[in-house]
């Protein structure tokens, strides 16, 4: 399993300086996550973006990574507000991997819980499921990219009508 790290809110964190949220060039919110687990996550900084800044070529820098590392399963830390497009990006590409895009409405900084949450479903989904595809897990739920949508006017995601 390689988790991503793409950036995206998940990562988020204050700068005092200039009063604004920032994706910094690290992945101290993940490995925090991670401490608490007894297993071993190759892990790697990719994008380091808001997601509404990812362009195409992000998105192929991702599929160029997938497509040349040893594993199966993905995990990509990505902001959601773009998280179905690379989700879809993706799916057109990859058809014998398991990928499992995950993020958060809120900064790991500011509430823990959810990041956390998000990201521990999405590792024991990725590890329980047979079916290689490309996944959502947010809100509590993981589906298959295209069932899930967020609803931006209630700050979650839900399935898609």
């Amino acid at each position: 399993m390689l988790i991503l790290n793409n950036g995206g809110t998940f990562n988020k964190r204050y700068n005092p300086f200039n009063g604004e949220l920032e994706v910094p060039f690290d992945n101290a919110a993940i490995e925090r996550v991670l401490q608490s687990v007894d297993c071993e996550y190759d892990l790697a900084g990719v994008i380091y973006k808001d997601s509404l800044d990812m362009t195409i070529d992000d998105r192929k820098i991702l599929a160029n990574i997938i497509m040349h590392s040893k594993d199966d399963i993905f995990i990509i830390v990505h902001g959601t507000d773009t998280m179905h497009l690379s989700a879809e990006f993706l799916s057109e590409i990859f058809d014998d991997r398991k990928i499992v895009l995950v993020g958060s409405m809120k900064p790991f900084e500011i509430d823990s819980v959810e990041a956390s949450l998000n990201l521990g479903m999405a590792i024991g989904f990725s590890k329980a499921i047979n079916e290689f595809g490309v996944y959502i897990c947010m809100s509590g739920f993981v589906e298959p990219w295209e069932k899930l949508q967020k609803n931006k006017k209630f700050g979650k995601f839900e399935l898609a009508k």
